[in-house]
């Protein structure tokens, strides 16, 4: 049996990254009271990254991040490993600090202010739960530190494990939770202190497909019903489509793009965003001199503005903007179908030897087998352009 590690001056609801035996304790309540609406809750705050830059020896993590996140919004931080937004998102909590830059909530430096003053609650990808205390006393765990009294500890406690679906699990220890249990828990102890900012570290990436996507429907709602301002950080596309109502897109420390889902998917600013979410074609074509069209499969089409390649080019298009026409002389063939429910992908080779990915709807795509000669066109919009590969 382990002993209570939190230190008497903690007033945290959430375990360190380190795990909950290492004395510390993670994002607490600044000076400032949490703004909060009517029913109590927190209104949310707003968040800036203002030129953060940090190395660590030869590599560089962040390099000049400027990112708003507006009070009640959700705001998923996406991209590769080692892009930089587990960094980001440890800054705002306060255990990282940045060489350069500032954090601001509600218009207030927090930069250097240490993890345990600010108002945010944070969910960790391993739960960090205490094993040694049940459901409930986990969820209260950091109103204990703050001295609220008995009764009311419980009370709470109850009220948030109502708010996440487990009315009946307080008696529980974790060994006793499945890990969507166990990470329901962790997320109703990250709400207990009302915090006006809510951290998610890839919370969903330890559980099964079906929990995960129950789970981040359950977050959702509850970062709604709050109006919680929340950075959820992930290298799920899926998931950041699904949940965020923008998605900041990043690559090598930098912000490629901060878009709503379907802005980022329709039109995406560069060429990695455009790889990066989604599937996408690359089909070879040839950029004007003006830089203003481009020539590929006997058309030509305009070209995004903004685009500073000529000559050689690769053009990037979605699979269901591929159209896809049975004969036609063209010389291109399906070489490979697969179904995927309402929509079958299929795989056509042209002439030149490039593969092309079209997405048609199952009904249409039935009558092209594997072997059937096909032409291949695209829709009259402008393009997205690239650097020959």
């Amino acid at each position: 049996m382990t002993t209570d590690p939190a230190p008497a001056t903690s007033v945290a609801a959430v375990p360190s990254p380190a795990g909950p035996t290492d004395g510390t304790a993670a994002t607490s309540v600044s000076s400032k009271a949490p703004a909060t609406d009517s029913a109590g809750n927190s209104t949310g705050a707003t968040v800036r990254f203002v030129g953060l830059r940090r190395t660590f020896g030869a590599t560089t993590a962040l390099d000049g991040l400027d990112l708003t996140v507006n009070p009640g919004e959700l705001v998923a931080l996406l991209g590769p490993s080692g892009c930089g937004k587990t960094t980001a998102l440890r800054m705002l909590a306060g255990f990282e600090t940045p060489d350069s830059g500032q954090v601001l909530v509600d218009g207030e430096d927090v930069t250097r202010i240490p993890a345990h003053r600010r108002d945010a609650g944070m969910v960790f990808q391993s739960y960090s739960l205490f094993p040694h205390l049940n459901a409930r006393d986990n969820v209260a765990f950091g109103l204990k530190m703050r001295k609220v009294g008995a009764a009311e500890r419980r009370k709470r406690a109850d009220e948030l494990l109502e708010l996440v679906g487990l009315p009946t699990h307080g008696d529980r220890y974790p060994h006793q939770l499945s890990g969507g249990q166990q990470q329901r828990i962790a997320l109703a102890r990250a709400l207990a202190l009302r915090p006006r900012v809510l951290l998610l570290d890839e919370p969903l990436s330890a559980l099964d497909a079906k929990v995960r996507e129950n789970l981040r429907e359950e977050i959702r709602r509850l970062q709604q019903e709050l109006g919680i301002t929340t950075l959820f950080v992930t290298h799920d596309q899926e998931e950041a489509l699904s949940m965020a109502d923008r998605v900041a897109v990043m690559h090598a420390g930098r912000l490629e793009q901060c878009d709503t889902p379907a802005e980022l998917y329709a039109r995406p600013a560069t060429a990695f965003v455009a790889e990066f979410v989604g599937t996408m074609n690359r089909i070879p074509g040839v950029v004007d001199a003006d830089g203003k069209t481009v020539e590929l499969l006997g058309q030509r089409l305009p070209v995004e503005a903004g685009g500073e390649v000529r000559g050689d080019a690769d053009v990037l298009i979605r699979p269901e903007n591929v159209v896809v026409t049975a004969g036609g002389g063209q010389g291109a063939i399906i070489t490979a179908s697969m179904f995927l429910g309402a929509s079958t992908r299929l795989t056509i080779q042209l002439p030149d030897g490039t593969s092309v990915k079209a997405d048609l709807s199952t009904h249409d795509a039935a009558g092209l087998p594997a072997g059937t000669g096909v032409s291949v066109s695209l829709p009259e919009r402008a393009v997205l352009v690239d650097a020959r590969r």
